[in-house]
């Protein structure tokens, strides 16, 4: 059996973004990699004309290459497990896979397998935004998880004595893939669901939030983060580069969010902010 292989090269902004679209295409299999992506899906059963246009549509927004070939079916399962390594935060927490072996205790541990969900700790942004949890108080803290991916910060924050939970995605298999997470990580006090932020109307407010999309949704959504926010609540962010710090802060300034520190990992960036009272 013969599969097609798309070969995508494009900025990671917009990496997830594609992948969803392509997914709707009829592409069921990804492989992340060092460019952006792959996508596989059985010869001929796809849209064709539904991904050139998702092509046109990204051309138009971004630098983005499709190229596409043909290849004999493997098991993708043994050739993804081959290059996925976990990932050690700070000599703190160890991010591995169900199938790893665990050959060093760490104060925290996080199994994570993903799918076709973003968060694995390997992308910096994601490591950047785990570094910073460990470093914040979760003891009997409310948290919100915006975009959750594959709920890796949901169950950091979980791990880390948070009371509650609230996490979620836009993304259908995002969601799945973030319950899978859930469970086998024994995490009780989580509540996923489907949506963004303007979908839902919580109650009372979050004493932590947390934010790992990308540049411009969170401009566009700090005006609803702070709502969540009581005097002390904190905003963690990250999704973007070191050179997008400024516009952030600016907008963040707007509701009376202020810093409270940013680290940096190979030119992206997170930020730490609190509202004040």
């Amino acid at each position: 059996m013969y599969y097609s292989r798309l070969q995508v090269i494009c900025d990671p902004d917009f990496s997830e973004l594609i992948m969803a679209e392509i997914a709707e295409a009829g592409f069921d299999t990804f492989m992340e990699t060092e460019k952006g992506f792959e996508a596989y899906v059985e010869m001929e059963k796809y849209d064709k004309e539904y991904l050139q246009a998702i092509k046109d549509k990204y051309t138009l927004q971004t630098p983005v290459v499709f190229f596409q070939d043909r290849i004999q079916k493997q098991n993708w399962n043994e050739e993804w497990e081959k290059n996925y390594e976990p990932i050690i935060v700070d000599d703190r927490c160890l991010i591995r896979a169900d199938f790893h072996k665990i050959e060093k205790k760490y104060p925290y541990e996080l199994i994570i397998t993903p799918k076709m969900s973003f968060g694995t700790g390997h992308h910096q942004t994601t490591y950047l935004m785990i570094k910073s949890q460990l470093d914040i108080n979760h003891q009997n803290k409310r948290v919100m998880d915006a975009g959750c991916g594959t709920a890796i910060l949901s169950v950091m924050a979980s791990k880390l004595g948070a009371r509650e939970v609230e996490a979620f995605d836009i993304d259908e298999w995002s969601v799945s893939n973030g319950q899978e997470n859930i469970d086998v990580n024994g995490c009780t006090n989580i509540h996923q669901q489907q949506g963004k932020l303007s979908n839902f109307s919580f109650e009372g407010t979050f004493d932590i939030i947390l934010a790992n999309i990308n540049k411009n949704v969170l401009l566009d959504e700090i005006r609803l983060y702070q709502h969540y926010m009581a005097p002390e609540s904190l905003l963690l962010l990250s999704g973007f580069y070191t050179n997008d710090i400024d516009d952030l802060l600016l907008e963040a300034g707007r509701y009376n969010l202020a810093e409270v520190r940013r680290d940096e990992r190979e030119q992206w960036a997170a930020l730490l902010l609190k509202k004040l009272s």
